[in-house]
């Protein structure tokens, strides 16, 4: 939210500095996440003087363009070269002079240099009152006043706004502050606390009156659960045409652009009071009658962006006798809006109930000004006041008269809130006793009504724009945010509590895991669980059936939970990729979500992807890709540090490896990993190779619950390594040679490992050679060879029989 230094002071008179202001509005929640500088001219018209056409002969080499000299006060006159048709003698005009700065209509700087146009010599440029930003004409030079001296800087003649702008980052609960008015009421309050009494301002609209009845038009509330209030008044002979300067000024300080007097009094309104409002040409209302109502499902409707929606049946509308002509707090049609022929006007003011205005503006993508506030929850009983606050305006810069009655339907008040609040449940929360009287003047200034005060606490009434503010907890908050969350001492003593919790909690074995990635060189990653439904086609493991889809999605991309976190984490490494990272080593914990026979479940899963080189380059290291191998050492090292090993090994293949295994324990499935399919890597731009591995995490966690680790003695005996280079079939696996040869020798053969694997020449055609290390250890003595003989004996022998295998 923006909110303007300039426009604030109209509210309250604080004699401080913005960067002062900023500080205390943070202070009290409004958090101030920057000022900007704003001026209504950008550059400040800084190096425009004014000067004096002395002499304006022809260009002898062009037949458009003039050579003038110009007396800006200096000593010699400048020469400057001017194509405008209506420069002459005797002139005043504006000269920027050389090493000024001016910007295009889009915000792009250029600087003003010495040069020769067509041969000849120009020190300067006599300006238009486009390019100095002060209109929109190109039609020739500004001509200023001849009373203005010579030399004078522009600056001075025009009225150019310097202004600071608050970006605030406001939380949803505020919708009490998303107004300068509401800023200024918090800002009155915080400075009360620091002994400056100030006066808030509120603008009168006691001038208003009805001048005729000339335009009446009804308004019938169908709904009025949905539109609690509901207000409207007709304008008649306005005259729509460019906002005054000072309106526009306001406007474009907070980001918005300026498109005529009426609509700019709508928006001016909003920001200031924080009412909403929307103005119909009443020319285009159909039986002069406004029907509040929602519309049968699937009615059609165009908005004024010139999309046609489709209606849903709770959408609440403001139609006419005949048709649809506004979905109510969210957007306008594009038929009875505003135009620059419009003569009189309808002009609304109300309260929509927040749920409905939420629904709808989610329903239809559509994020306005308006709906942001209504969804939010504005005041109900600044309605009337906003609409006579924008009737003024309108015929203060439009002209006009009021021809109707104010017509307000408001059956139901909306009423405050009561609330008790004990000073002892404020003082244990706060963690220090407040004064009772400082306790009371916070609430007051915040209109808090005190209704009684007891020796125990206080009997409170809250307005009813303070939706946020309804329990005792809501209470103390609004006394310790304005009292100061600074003033608060810290306590010496510290409280903590030992909790008796297994070893094996979900997040105590995912921070082991994730320290361990992060030690490997792994960041950490959090996607959206939201996705694009799109991705389903990518796999056929996957089933549209199993969607669990959001009621009111953000977009189309993330209108279901993901079912996977391959194609999140792709995302990543594709946004990574496109900025020139190419070496990335990723892992994320998080759900998938699957809708089962309509049963609803959630699976925790830990994804890792590696692409690109293992490690960043360096002079002294040469590179070396990140392969199926050293994806496999990461599982095994992550699965071995929580007690898990004697996998069984299944290769799988499918449309989204296309090389791959998974781990399993028995029938319990642990990792799926291996290469991504090029297929799927296409469809994220992705060209180099990527490897995935897939957790079943709740799997992982109930196995390592059931594996005790355990520890033993490092053998005091040596161990001693034998090799075997076995000529074997294509289509045997190191796991196959792995097994046999713990099978054979259970007790003193500690490991078996493959360190070079050889096919090609000087082999038969389907065979390969693996080279096999086989360590031999007794934890009780020394080994003699006589052993290990005999045990490479029963090996070879068992490969020989079991797996047809040679010696080389």
């Amino acid at each position: 939210m923006k909110i303007s230094y300039n426009w604030l002071q109209q509210f309250i008179k604080v004699d401080w500095t913005p960067e002062q202001t900023g500080e205390l509005l943070t202070d009290l929640g409004l958090e101030v996440e920057g000022i900007d500088s704003f001026q209504s001219v950008k550059g400040g018209l800084e190096g425009i003087v004014v000067g004096e056409v002395l002499t304006c002969e022809k260009h002898p080499n062009a037949d458009k363009l003039k050579i003038t000299t110009v007396n800006i006060g200096l000593e010699t006159p400048l020469q400057i070269v001017c194509g405008a048709p209506n420069v002459a003698a005797g002139q005043k005009v504006p000269v920027a002079t050389i090493g000024t700065t001016l910007y295009t209509e889009e915000g792009e700087a250029w600087k003003i240099k010495k040069g020769k146009i067509r041969g000849e010599e120009s020190h300067g440029m006599i300006c238009a009152e486009d390019e100095l930003g002060l209109g929109k004409s190109h039609d020739g030079i500004l001509v200023l006043d001849k009373k203005v001296k010579v030399g004078t800087p522009v600056a001075t003649i025009f009225d150019i706004e310097n202004d600071h702008v608050f970006e605030i980052g406001l939380t949803p609960n505020r919708a009490d502050a998303m107004s300068h008015y509401g800023t200024a009421r918090d800002l009155k309050a915080g400075l009360l606390q620091k002994e400056i009494n100030t006066e808030l301002i509120t603008p009168s609209v006691s001038a208003f009156h009805v001048e005729n009845r000339t335009l009446k038009i009804d308004i019938d509330v169908k709904d009025k659960e949905l539109a609690p209030r509901y207000c409207g008044v007709t304008i008649s002979r306005i005259k729509v045409e460019d906002s005054p300067t000072w309106l526009q000024n306001r406007l474009k300080a907070i980001g918005l652009n300026p498109i005529n007097n009426i609509v700019d009094v709508t928006n001016y309104v909003l920001h200031e009071l924080g009412q909403p409002l929307h103005a119909f040409d009443t020319a285009k209302i159909s039986g002069n009658k406004v029907v509040v109502k929602t519309l049968a499902k699937g009615t059609k409707f165009t908005t004024l962006d010139d999309v046609e929606r489709e209606l849903h049946e709770e959408d609440l509308m403001i139609c006419d006798a005949e048709k649809p002509m506004c979905i109510a707090g969210v957007f306008g049609g594009n038929y009875s809006g505003v135009t620059e022929n419009t003569t009189s006007i309808f002009l609304e003011s109300a309260y929509f109930n927040p749920v409905s205005i939420r629904k709808t503006a989610k329903r239809h993508a559509l994020n306005t000004d308006a709906s942001f506030r209504f969804e939010r929850g504005i005041d109900p009983n600044i309605t009337e006041y906003a609409l006579k606050r924008a009737a003024l305006l309108i015929q203060e810069i439009a002209g006009g008269e009021i021809t109707s009655d104010l017509i307000d339907v408001y059956p139901n008040k909306i009423e405050d809130f009561q609330v008790r609040l004990s000073f002892d449940n404020a003082k244990k929360l706060i963690g220090e006793e407040i004064p009772r009287e400082t306790i009371k003047s916070i609430l007051t200034s915040l209109d808090i009504k005190v209704n009684n005060v007891t020796e125990t606490g206080l009997g409170l009434t809250v307005p009813a724009y303070r939706n946020d503010v309804q329990r005792e907890a809501d209470i103390i908050e609004e006394i310790l945010r304005v009292y100061g969350y600074n003033k608060i001492k810290t306590t010496e003593k510290l409280n903590a509590s030992i909790s008796n919790t297994s070893k094996f909690e979900d997040y105590k074995l995912q921070n082991i895991i994730g320290n361990q990635l992060a030690a490997q060189g792994f960041y950490e990653m959090l996607s959206n669980s939201l996705t694009s439904p799109k991705y389903i086609e990518l796999s056929a493991q996957l089933k549209e059936d199993h969607n669990v889809e959001m009621l009111n999605p953000l977009s189309n991309d993330l209108s279901v939970m993901r079912q996977s976190l391959l194609f999140s984490g792709l995302e990543s490494v594709s946004y990574n990729i496109n900025r020139k990272r190419d070496d990335l080593k990723l892992f994320e914990f998080g759900k998938t979500y699957h809708n089962y026979n309509d049963t609803r479940e959630e699976q925790k899963h830990l994804s890792v992807f590696v692409t690109g080189n293992r490690n960043d380059k360096r002079w002294n290291i040469a590179d070396q890709k990140t392969d199926f191998f050293y994806l496999k050492g990461i599982i095994t090292s992550i699965l071995e540090r929580l007690g898990l090993s004697n996998f069984k090994v299944s290769p799988i293949k499918n449309d989204v490896f296309s090389e791959g295994i998974t781990l399993a324990l028995g029938k319990t499935k642990l990792v799926d990993f291996g290469l991504i399919n090029k297929k799927v890597l296409k469809h994220f731009g992705i060209s180099q190779n990527v490897l995935f591995a897939d957790f079943n995490w709740d799997n992982v966690i109930d196995r390592a619950k059931h594996n005790d680790i355990k520890f033993k003695d490092i053998p005091k005996y040596p161990a001693v390594r034998r090799d075997f280079a076995l000529l074997i079939d294509d289509a045997v696996t190191f796991e196959a040679i792995d097994t046999i040869a713990m099978q054979t020798e259970k007790k003193l053969l500690k490991d078996v490992d493959l360190f070079d694997v050889y096919q090609g020449k000087n082999l038969p055609k389907g065979k390969k050679s693996y080279a096999v290390s086989f360590t031999i250890q007794d934890e009780h003595k020394t080994l003699t060879d006589k052993q290990v003989d005999k045990i490479m004996n029963k090996l070879q022998a068992n490969f020989e029989k079991q797996l047809g295998a040679e010696l080389r």
